[in-house]
């Protein structure tokens, strides 16, 4: 596998009831409202209702779910801190 592609993460959403991942790691946590992912883009959190995962291959980083997907919520960069106020009036 080509090494740029195995760092890529894409997604594709039809319809708002498939939902076609690339890039996915690890799969944290699911139920049928709520699937945490890690993907080489940082963690991706997907709510709907009645989802399910269709296919699951962390080898080549593909998932694919179905279900009414309500949102995709990704998550801050977890290597990288934010700075507070008072260090950013400080620099």
């Amino acid at each position: 596998m080509d090494p740029e592609r195995a760092r890529s993460h894409a997604l594709t959403l039809t319809d708002r009831e498939l939902l076609d991942l690339t890039g996915v790691t690890k799969v944290e946590s699911f139920d049928d409202r709520e699937i945490v992912l890690l993907t080489h883009a940082g963690q991706l959190t997907v709510h709907g209702q009645s989802m399910h995962i269709r296919h699951l291959d962390l080898e080549s980083g593909s998932l694919v779910l179905d279900g009414q997907v309500a949102s995709l919520i990704y998550a801050q960069n977890p290597g990288r801190r934010s700075r507070g106020w008072a260090q950013r009036l400080g620099r």
